[in-house]
Parts: structure tokens; C-alpha cells; sequence
């Protein structure tokens, strides 16, 4: 990983997980013990996800850097699809409240994308390569004979 996706990596996992730390508190307070797991299980499955699909994505950049873009958008969609296909899995669990984790998976998420979003606009990326110095040279005028 370059240093760059590292540091928008960093950009974007730290406020998702103050926003974990605030959903346990608020899972705690509003649903006890049960609230904070169900909170913190769903802080940690968005990072998790959006983190390796961070990884996934850079990988088909540097390999298939043609299908960055297609990738993107599907990868997003079946992360979202997962995180959806997770809360109704979990609905009946006895294990944590299943609407604080549904709420932290939600903040979380948006969270994620929000700060991906500030990241990657604040980041100063070329999308052109530069030429290099031997390219600029102009050559002499005249025959090449």
C-alpha cells in the first residue's frame, strides 16, 4: 500500500472509530451492557468491510488500473449489501440490541464514506503524469539525416 492510500486509510478509520466509541457510550447509556456490544460490534464490521474493500480496491488499481472505477462502484455496492444482509441476520440475536447495533452500523457507515470523501478531496493526487525532464527537451532544429 502506498503511503498515500495509508494515509487516507488513517483519515477515514479514525473518525469511524470515534464514532464507534460515541455509539458504545450511547449504546451503554440507552440499552446497557447489551447496547454497547451490539454498538461497538457494529463500529467494528464497517471498519472492518470498508477497510478491506479500501486494500481490494487498490490492489485492482495497480493490477487492472481500467477497471478502477466499475470496481469501485460495485465493490461499495455489495459492501452495502452486506452490511444490510448483517442486520438481518442479527435481528433476533439475544447476543446485543440489534437496533443500536442497526444505528452504529448506519452512523458508522456514513461516517466511513464521509471522511473517504474529505480524504480523497483533500489529498493531492495527480490524475495526469507528468512529463519528465528528457521529454521536454526540444530537439535541434533541422534534418535527422
Amino acid at each position: 500500500m502506498q503511503s498515500n492510500d495509508a494515509r487516507m486509510l488513517l483519515h477515514t478509520a479514525v473518525p469511524t472509530a470515534a464514532v464507534g466509541v460515541i455509539a458504545v457510550v450511547v449504546g451503554a447509556v440507552l440499552a446497557g451492557g447489551k447496547g454497547a456490544i451490539g454498538a461497538a460490534f457494529g463500529a467494528v464490521l464497517v471498519m472492518l468491510f470498508m477497510g478491506g474493500g479500501v486494500v481490494v480496491l487498490q490492489r485492482t488499481a495497480k493490477s487492472l488500473p481500467h477497471l478502477f472505477q466499475a470496481m469501485g462502484l460495485m465493490l461499495y455496492t455489495v459492501q452495502l449489501l452486506l452490511l444490510f444482509t448483517f442486520v438481518a441476520v442479527f435481528k433476533q440475536t439475544t447476543l446485543f440490541n440489534h437496533r443500536v447495533f442497526a444505528g452504529a452500523l448506519v452512523a458508522a457507515t456514513l461516517t466511513w464514506a464521509a471522511a473517504q470523501a474529505r480524504a480523497y478531496m483533500k489529498a493531492k493526487i495527480l490524475y495526469v503524469e507528468p512529463e519528465s525532464a528528457d521529454a521536454r527537451k526540444p530537439e535541434p532544429a533541422g534534418s535527422k539525416a
